[in-house]
């Protein structure tokens, strides 16, 4: 599971499991009003798995879904968590999938104009959840990615489907990505988690880790975590 210190499951209160739809964004002039609640956005590569890993962490069956046309939805889902009779206390934020093959040119700007900008802009912005299909690792388009996101804010890279590989494979795959991570000598802390939707390896790591960001601090900002380095892979009680 990460590294470094959690906060007890009951005082986050599982936030995730509270999360509902709340508006769609399409321009960034439609952005809910920066006031200091904090948000995490779920970014990856289209197939890479990152609806089934909203709606896993969330416990909910479609409350993320992909386009049965990879790339045409090119809006900012928000999704508000804490309790429904109050005003937000934080927000998940589901970005367009990328790196799809047939994308026209006009919808691969759209999301350097939106997606990209939120990344590189968004004061809000608490964490990064990065969606890896670990059969994959870190490509090209993921690097790309990696770009936009402002120094400092902290990266959870989430390798999913790792029920497809044996553990050997599993092991070797996490290191591969790390390795890769670390080669591009970003200034995020960086963590790892291997993840899959399907078998439910992860959940409770990757509720617990993200829930840390969600949780405004004390004085009403969303502050990233300051852990430095890189975790080292570690495997999951199953």
């Amino acid at each position: 599971m990460p590294t470094g210190a959690l906060l007890p499951l009951c005082a986050v209160a599982c936030l995730l499991l509270t999360a509902r739809f709340a508006t769609t964004v399409a321009k960034l002039a439609q952005l809910p009003a920066d006031g200091g609640v904090p948000e995490v956005a779920f970014v990856g590569r289209s197939n890479a798995g990152k609806s089934s890993a909203i709606n896993a962490l969330c416990q909910r069956r479609r409350l993320a879904f992909a386009s049965k046309t990879p790339g045409r939805t090119q809006a900012l889902n928000y999704f508000a968590v804490g309790p429904e009779k109050l005003p937000p206390q934080a927000y998940l934020v589901d970005t367009p999938g990328y790196g799809f093959a047939t994308a026209p040119l006009e919808i691969k700007r759209a999301w350097d104009g939106l997606a990209g900008r939120y990344l590189t802009q968004r004061n809000a912005l608490a964490g990064v959840v990065l969606v890896l299909d670990i059969r994959r690792g870190l490509t090209d388009l993921d690097r790309t990615l990696l770009g936009w996101v402002r120094a400092k804010v902290p990266i959870l890279a989430l390798l999913t489907k790792c029920d497809k590989l044996n553990q050997g494979q599993r092991a070797a795959a996490m290191r591969s990505t790390e390795a890769a991570l670390v080669e591009l000598g970003l200034p995020n802390p960086l963590t790892l988690l291997s993840f899959s939707a399907t078998a439910l390896i992860g959940l409770e790591e990757g509720r617990e880790f993200i829930d840390q960001w969600l949780v405004p601090q004390a004085d009403g900002g969303a502050q990233p975590s300051e852990a430095a380095e890189p975790t080292a892979p570690q495997e999951p009680a199953q």
